[in-house]
C-alpha cells in the first residue's frame, strides 16, 4: 500500500516541489517521517491524526512511513500536513491514486480538520503553479500572488476527500489576481531647508547611490529618508508581485492588494545578524536586506547598531544578493536595495563645537563603530545641521516629490539608454567609456589618490556620482571638474580628521 502526492517546501525566498510518499505495511503500529524533515514536519503526525479522526476518517493502525522526496536539503514545514493526510488516505485505499494526479496540496491542518495558511504560501504555490493547487480558503489572497494556473481553495479535509471521491465538486471562488494599488508616501515638500541633503537625496534616487546622513537630532534625517520612496520610480507589476512574495516567505501578513511603491524597511537598531541578512531557521527565512529588495533599507541611528550587523551589509551591497551557507544547505536571496543611513555625530547628539558634551575619546569611540570598508560603500555622505528658525516657521513649502521624481526618472532613462544599467552599477572597466573625465577632473582625482584620501573603490564611486550629477545637468558626455568637485563635496568625511575613503 503505497501512495505519492505533490507538495512544496520553502528555502529562503523560493519554493521547491517535493513528493510526499506514504507506505502502510504490517508491523508494530507507528508513524515515521524520513527525508530530512524539520521540526514542524515531525510534529505533523499529531496534527494529521487529530484532523483525520475529527473528520470521521479512519487512521491506519499499522506501520506508517512518510518520505519527503526531493532535494538533499532539510525540508518540510506545516505546509505538508495536507499532502501527508492525502497520501495516507490513498495508501489506505480510501481514495484512488488517479484522483490526486496533477494536484499539489499545500496547507496546514487544524486539529478539527480545517485547512489553514502557512508562512511562505506564495512562493510555495509559485513552484507548483502549473498544477491544480489545493490551499485553505482563507489563504486565497496570498496564494494568488503567485498567479497560479489553477487554484483550488477548500475549507476542510472532509470536503476535500468528498471532492476527490467524486461525491462533490470543486467550490467556486474569486481567484482573480490581486489589485495593484499605489501607497501614500510622505511628500518631500514637508522638509524645510536642508538644500544639500535634498540634493544628495535626489542624486541617491537618480543613480541608486548609498547615502549616509550625519547630524544632530531634529535635523530632519529621518524625514528625508522616509520620503525617498516617493522619488523612486513605481515598481512594475512583476516587481511588485516579487516583493510581495518575499514578504510572504518572511511570514509577514499580506493584504489583498499589491503596492507598487518601493519597499521601505527601517529595522530597529537592536536587530540581530540573522534578522538583517536572514537564515536562523531550516528554511532560511529572508531578513531585512531581502525585504528591502527593489526598495530602501533605512538604518536610523546607525551608531547604535552592532558592528557585526553593519559589517554584514558589505558583501550584499556590492553584489545585490545575500548568500547564506549553513551545514544543512545554502541559499542565495535577493538584496538589491538602496541603503540610507542616519547617525548622530556623537553619543549626546550635539555634534557642533560648544553644543557637544562628549569627551573627545567618546566621540572617537562612537565613530569607530563604523568600519572603513563599510563607510567606503557609501557613495554620498552629507552633514546636516538643524534648520534655522526662519526655515522652520516659513509657510512656503519646499519642492514636492513629484517634481523631483520627474527629474530622477529622466536621469534613470538616460543612464539605462546609455549603458543598460543605473550609474551606481557601472563596472570599473566601463567607466572610461561611459564616464570619461576631462584632464582637469582627472588631475583632481589623481591628487586625492596620491594623498591617500581615496581608496580604489572610492575613486570608482566618485566617478559614478559625478556621472549622475552630470546627467542631472544634461551633460551626458565628458565629465568636467565641476561635477567631480561636487561629487567630492557630497562624500565628506564623517568627522574632522577622518579621510574621505
Amino acid at each position: 500500500m503505497y501512495a505519492a502526492v505533490t507538495s512544496a517546501t520553502l528555502t529562503g525566498t523560493f519554493g521547491t516541489p517535493i513528493v510526499v510518499e506514504a507506505h502502510i505495511g504490517p508491523g508494530i503500529p507507528g508513524f515515521t517521517v524520513v527525508g530530512l524533515p524539520d521540526e514542524g514536519c515531525r510534529e505533523s503526525r499529531d496534527r494529521v491524526r487529530a484532523a483525520m479522526l475529527s473528520s470521521g476518517l479512519s487512521w491506519p493502525n499499522k506501520r506508517v512511513t512518510i518520505n519527503l522526496g526531493g532535494s538533499g536539503e532539510r525540508r518540510g514545514g506545516a505546509g505538508v500536513d495536507l499532502a501527508i493526510a492525502i497520501a495516507l488516505l490513498v495508501a489506505n485505499q480510501d481514495i484512488s491514486q488517479e484522483s490526486v494526479a496533477g494536484i499539489a496540496f499545500i496547507a496546514e491542518l487544524g486539529l478539527d480538520g480545517s485547512l489553514r495558511s502557512v508562512s511562505g504560501l506564495a512562493p510555495l504555490v509559485s513552484c507548483v503553479g502549473n498544477m491544480n493547487v489545493v490551499v485553505g480558503d482563507s489563504a486565497v489572497h496570498e496564494a494568488l500572488l503567485a498567479r497560479p494556473s489553477h487554484l483550488r481553495p477548500v475549507e476542510s479535509l472532509l470536503q476535500l476527500v468528498s471532492i476527490l471521491k467524486g461525491e462533490a465538486t470543486w467550490p467556486t471562488a474569486n481567484t482573480s489576481s490581486p489589485e495593484v494599488v499605489q501607497d501614500d508616501i510622505p511628500d518631500l515638500s514637508d522638509v524645510r531647508g536642508q538644500g544639500l541633503a535634498r540634493l544628495a537625496l535626489e542624486v541617491s534616487a537618480a543613480g541608486m547611490h548609498h547615502l549616509l546622513m550625519l547630524g544632530p537630532p531634529g535635523a530632519g534625517k529621518s524625514m528625508l529618508a522616509q520620503r525617498l520612496p516617493g522619488l523612486l520610480p513605481r515598481l512594475s507589476e512583476d516587481e511588485a508581485f516579487a516583493c510581495a512574495m518575499i514578504r510572504s516567505a518572511a511570514g509577514i501578513p499580506l493584504s489583498e492588494s499589491v503596492a507598487t511603491s518601493a519597499p521601505f524597511r527601517a529595522p530597529h537598531h537592536s536587530i540581530s545578524l540573522v534578522g538583517m541578512v536572514g537564515g536562523g531557521t531550516p528554511g532560511m527565512r529572508p531578513g531585512e536586506l531581502s525585504l528591502a529588495n527593489n526598495g530602501v533599507l533605512f538604518l536610523d541611528e546607525m551608531g547604535e547598531f552592532a558592528p557585526t550587523v553593519l559589517d554584514s551589509l558589505r558583501q550584499p551591497l556590492e553584489q545585490g544578493v545575500v548568500r547564506i551557507s549553513r551545514a544543512n544547505g545554502s541559499v542565495a536571496m535577493p538584496a538589491k536595495c538602496l541603503l540610507i543611513a542616519a547617525t548622530n555625530p556623537c553619543p549626546c547628539g550635539g555634534g557642533e563645537r560648544g553644543a557637544c558634551s562628549c569627551a573627545a575619546v567618546a566621540r572617537e569611540r562612537y565613530v569607530r563603530r563604523f568600519s572603513g570598508p563599510l563607510l567606503d560603500r557609501f557613495d554620498l555622505r552629507v552633514h546636516l545641521s538643524r534648520p534655522s528658525t526662519n526655515e522652520l516657521i516659513s509657510s512656503d513649502p519646499g519642492e514636492c516629490s513629484a517634481d523631483v521624481a520627474q527629474r530622477v526618472r529622466m536621469v534613470r532613462e538616460v543612464s539605462m539608454k546609455r549603458q543598460g544599467m543605473l550609474n551606481s552599477a557601472i563596472t570599473p572597466d566601463m567607466l572610461d567609456e561611459v564616464a570619461p573625465l576631462s584632464d582637469n577632473a582627472m588631475n583632481i582625482l589623481r591628487a586625492q589618490l596620491d594623498k591617500g584620501e581615496l581608496t580604489g573603490r572610492g575613486y570608482h564611486r566618485i566617478r559614478r556620482v559625478a556621472r549622475t550629477l552630470a546627467d542631472m545637468s544634461g551633460q551626458t558626455g565628458i565629465i568636467t571638474s565641476r561635477y567631480v568637485h561636487s561629487a567630492l563635496m557630497l562624500r565628506a568625511p564623517i568627522h574632522t580628521g577622518m579621510v574621505s575613503r
